[in-house]
């Protein structure tokens, strides 16, 4: 187990959060006590919070969000917002609410939606850069009623209100992070105009530019560590099995995505210098984001890469128990020895 030490140098170095399991892969029984274990997981291991998806296959993020908040103390629910589901005015109402009801904070994930048969299902057209463009004034909307203590008027060109109160108001000690997909031009311009940290889906370490520390970027990726390199492999290679139908999905779905990380991820070969870096189980369809696998010592040097080209925010995969996820902060603890990361 990682000490208490560990954590905290995690936490003064970077932010850390989890996933939370997606309802399609559990029955109605069995979910809330899914939700509630990787939660207690991820505090206990030091994680700052826990990405909460939302696609027309899964059930409502904001009842995710509130069953994460009942079962922690401190954990932040980082949840994905798309603006064809609601108003950003009901957004702010539920941030505010949750913060009043139990004092706590909850991060966003502003999502545009990638999968083009979601949005078709919705009635929804809207080309990939207008998406962001929409995106962009969507989180506007709903940070100024956030943050405002005056009723906000706004006629743009996709909201409009006019003398518009959030009630209750939010706390400003209890604001969210703000996160955007940042793969595309498109939604680093939007995480620039709205303030937010870009989300990138990484290459390889040697393979990535420095991130410009004026604007902030996450990564999101999986980790199968392990104290040798033989047991790691072994572990992630019975996790994610080859699959030659998942295969077949996962072209099925690029086919069907105007989503950047996605093409730019299915691009990329997974046959390329010996190293951590691993995308089989994206190339499967068994997940949506590269993993690195190896030894402690080898992902924390991949990771300490990660961190000295500038990123500090790290979205990790759905870990499957507890001691996966300890083996995974004790990499991270050793990425940021002082030796190994360099600015």
């Amino acid at each position: 187990m990682i000490t208490s030490q560990g954590r905290r140098g995690i936490q003064e170095r970077v932010r850390l959060y989890t996933a939370c399991p997606p309802s399609r892969l559990g029955d109605a029984r069995s979910y809330l006590r899914d939700i509630a274990a990787v939660a207690e997981w991820s505090e206990a291991c030091g994680c700052t919070g826990s990405l909460v998806y939302a696609d027309n296959s899964l059930v409502d993020p904001w009842l995710v969000a509130q069953a994460v908040i009942c079962r922690t103390r401190t954990l932040r629910p980082l949840v994905a917002v798309q603006p064809v589901y609601m108003h950003p005015y009901a957004v702010a109402k539920l941030v505010a609410s949750l913060a009043f009801l139990h004092g706590r904070a909850v991060d966003l994930n502003m999502v545009a939606g990638g999968f083009r048969n979601d949005l078709r299902a919705l009635n929804d057209p809207t080309p990939h850069d207008q998406r962001y463009a929409r995106l962009v004034e969507y989180a506007s909307l709903l940070l100024q009623l956030l943050r405002s203590q005056a009723p906000v008027t706004l006629r743009g060109d996709y909201y409009a209100v006019h003398r518009l109160t959030l009630a209750p108001p939010l706390p400003p000690a209890l604001a969210p992070r703000v996160f955007v997909s940042g793969s595309s031009p498109a939604g680093l311009a939007a995480a620039r105009a709205i303030g937010a940290t870009a989300v990138k889906y990484p290459k390889r370490a040697s393979e990535e530019a420095r991130s410009d520390t004026t604007d902030p970027a996450a990564v999101r990726l999986g980790v199968i560590t392990r104290p040798d390199d033989e047991l790691a492999w072994r572990t992630a290679r019975a996790r994610f099995p080859e699959d030659r139908a998942g295969r077949l999905t996962r072209q099925l779905a690029t086919a069907v995505s105007d989503s950047v990380w996605h093409r730019q991820l299915s691009a990329l070969s997974a046959d390329g210098p010996a190293g951590p870096y691993w995308l089989v189980p994206f190339e499967t369809y068994q997940t949506m984001c590269p993993y690195l696998v190896g030894s402690y010592d080898v992902v924390a040097a991949e990771l300490a890469r990660y961190v000295g080209l500038g990123y500090r925010t790290f979205l990790l995969d759905v870990p499957p128990s507890r001691e996966d996820l300890e083996h995974t902060t004790r990499a991270f603890a050793r990425a940021l020895e002082p030796l190994r990361v360099t600015a």
